[in-house]
């Protein structure tokens, strides 16, 4: 419970103005970003170019970059952190499949890809169906996106997007089966 206490302290003073505050911050939040990180790189290719610091390094600057007065806690900032983890790595497949088209990347669905180890998850594909479930339904797919990509639980993600945690548990289980369908096609 003191991680939480220090790094809520630690955005609230960010919000109120103290830069030193962020300065605080990322010692406090780095190993968790780290673990996000790992988490996300090993849903990829193997041998990916980038490396768990790199992605929690390039996160956390377009991070302290963006306004941070909705900052409000925890849960809130890992989830902010999860989404610019995936636009990273989204943006880093998407230059990588510019430079090398047909890089013979297998489609997985979203079931496998939870428990891929080594991963072989096709991330702009995945970017492009959260999009599409997206324009049908935006909590679903922000349900995925902090389960899935931010690592946060049920109760959690209740907490950020103001929902019952019934509503998360439905949300996810419609949003893995939709995505599931649109993966597989």
């Amino acid at each position: 419970m003191t991680g939480t206490v220090d790094i809520t302290q630690q955005l609230g003073a960010a919000r109120a103005g103290d830069a030193a505050a962020l300065d605080a911050l990322f010692p406090i939040v780095y190993d968790e970003l780290k673990r996000l990180a790992r988490s996300e790189l090993a849903r990829e290719r193997a041998g990916h170019t980038l490396q768990p610091t790199a992605l929690v390094h390039e996160a956390y600057l377009r991070l302290v970059v963006q306004q941070v007065e909705g900052w409000s806690g925890r849960a809130y900032f890992f989830s902010l952190a999860a989404s610019m983890m995936r636009r990273i790595l989204v943006n880093h497949a998407r230059d990588r499949a510019a430079q090398k088209r047909g890089s013979g990347v297998a489609p997985v669905t979203l079931s496998q890809a939870e428990g891929l180890a080594d991963g072989a998850l096709d991330v702009v594909e995945l970017h492009e169906a959260l999009e599409e479930l997206a324009r049908l339904d935006v909590r679903q797919a922000r349900v995925v996106e902090l389960k899935f990509f931010g690592g946060l639980e049920i109760e959690e993600i209740a907490e950020v997007i103001g929902v019952s945690s019934a509503t998360v548990r439905r949300d996810w289980t419609m949003a893995r089966l939709w995505l599931g369908r649109e993966l597989s096609a």
